[in-house]
């Protein structure tokens, strides 16, 4: 009777244990991401990146923390902060850097490390 009460409890743990691993969703902005023209964007889970971006030929590095609302994206720096929509589709990132002096730069950025 002892042995099948622990096997019947050890069975519901690992059912239990594989039905809560079973709701993680990791972040799809987690990792590294970058386009052609040497722009890259890292996420990092403590809710921080860092950046390399350029706007209209000036490359400038950017770091800080930022923040996820549904498809809204606000990054903090230096300067202040921006706000921006964005979009995964596939591997693929679409977003809008706004620089310090307003000039805007379309990004299409791939995931190319986590």
């Amino acid at each position: 009777m002892n042995k099948k009460f622990i096997l019947t409890i050890t069975l519901a743990l690992t059912l239990c244990m594989g039905f809560l691993s079973s709701c993680y969703a990791p972040n799809p902005l987690y990792g590294k991401w970058a386009d052609n023209n040497g722009n890259t964007i890292t996420f990092n889970p403590d809710l921080t990146y860092s950046a390399t971006i350029s706007v209209k030929g000036i490359s400038k590095t950017y770091s800080g923390d930022y923040a996820s609302i549904e498809n809204v994206m606000v990054f903090t720096r230096e300067d202040g902060s921006i706000n921006t929509e964005w979009d995964i589709r596939g591997s693929i990132m679409y977003l809008t850097w706004t620089d310090s002096n307003g000039q805007s730069e379309h990004l299409s950025l791939y995931h190319i490390a986590k």
